[in-house]
């Protein structure tokens, strides 16, 4: 497995000093999400202060972006970092592209419009690598207009490495169909894993006549790491309270079924619809967080992560933003036993 990092500056100015960190301790990758930030500004800063380290969005939000737009920002990122760029996009949710982002969510299937947009944005690279003309005509979009002057031509690593994310059954098979990766979102258990994920991709991939081998998995996994008991019930807490989040959101609601925990989604689902936060994480029972949770200390929470995952994920993150300096060494640990 491949040990990546979670990149969440407060700031830009943090970016250099983290990048720098990160390869240093011995990261594969460094991924950025759209939360509180867009994910593309910290990367050129990345690619930058790195050398060898893939990095990547993880995810950024397609539908709240033209695919033209896309491939421009794609195509300088690969350009300068001499091809480690890695492109993740998402959907996100209806209400999230409607009322937060004020974009339009499709009429038929949002499943459609994501393969649509990938193979928009492979469009127009691919005009700019041969030079052939940009005829890119499909239900969502239409893309025929690319002049010389608009043109930035060919780059040296124009194969720009496509992940997507999702949790249910038609996005996992559209990673297996279309796409170089999948983002498995955190919020995911090992049986998860093992009985959705992974059959959906080789569906998806043998559809396309393709191999499931073809699709990089990658994931961030919920973890509660201190030295002891007291150390660790504070991150425990936290973690419980982002499953139940997570959990009470319809879309998503495929992950707690699978354990027969339907009764405990619908209870969250209710009580995130009234505001009652506090009372959700309650309904998050020790056993049921131990099923998305890693718990240990910083020098066997990375064997307990490559047990889990191991055979299932290609690439591993922490649901922890990358804080170093005295806790270098520790990171460094994680990243060795993940990656023997």
């Amino acid at each position: 497995m491949k040990f990546d990092v979670a990149l969440a500056p407060a700031s830009l100015s943090q970016v250099p000093d983290l990048a720098c960190r990160a390869e240093a301790i011995g990261a594969d990758g460094l991924f950025t999400s759209e939360t509180q930030h867009d994910p593309f500004l910290p990367l050129p800063l990345v690619a930058e202060h790195t050398t060898q380290t893939q990095f990547g969005t993880a995810v950024a939000i397609a539908f709240a972006r033209s695919p033209m737009t896309i491939a421009y920002t794609a195509w300088d990122l690969a350009a300068q970092s001499s091809g480690r760029f890695i492109l993740g996009l998402g959907t996100q949710v209806k209400p999230h592209i409607e009322r937060r982002f004020g974009m339009t969510w499709p009429q038929t299937s949002p499943v459609g419009k994501l393969r649509e947009f990938m193979a928009a944005v492979r469009a127009v690279w691919t005009a700019w690598e041969t030079g052939d003309r940009l005829n890119f005509r499909g239900e969502h979009f239409k893309l025929t207009l690319m002049t010389p002057f608009f043109n930035p031509g060919p780059i040296r690593h124009p194969k720009i490495p496509i992940y997507i994310a999702g949790v249910n059954a038609p996005l996992i098979k559209l990673a297996g169909e279309a796409s170089d990766g999948f983002h498995v979102h955190p919020y995911h258990t090992r049986r998860y894993l093992a009985e959705v994920i992974l059959p959906n991709i080789e569906a998806g991939a043998v559809k396309a006549g393709r191999s499931q081998k073809d699709v990089a998995i990658a994931t961030t996994a919920f973890v509660a790491i201190g030295e002891n008991e007291p150390a660790r019930r504070g991150m425990r807490e936290a973690m419980r309270a982002q499953v139940a989040f997570y959990a009470s959101t319809p879309t998503y609601r495929p992950v707690m079924s699978l354990h027969g925990w339907e009764a405990q989604a619908e209870q969250l689902t209710t009580l995130a619809a009234k505001g009652g936060w506090g009372e959700m994480n309650a309904i998050v029972t020790d056993d049921m967080l131990a099923e998305f949770v890693v718990e240990g200390t910083w020098d066997d929470i990375g064997g307990k992560l490559r047990a889990k995952y191991e055979g299932l994920v290609d690439r591993l993150a922490l649901y922890l933003p990358f804080t170093p300096d005295a806790e270098d060494a520790k990171w460094a640990k994680v990243a060795r036993a993940i990656e023997t």
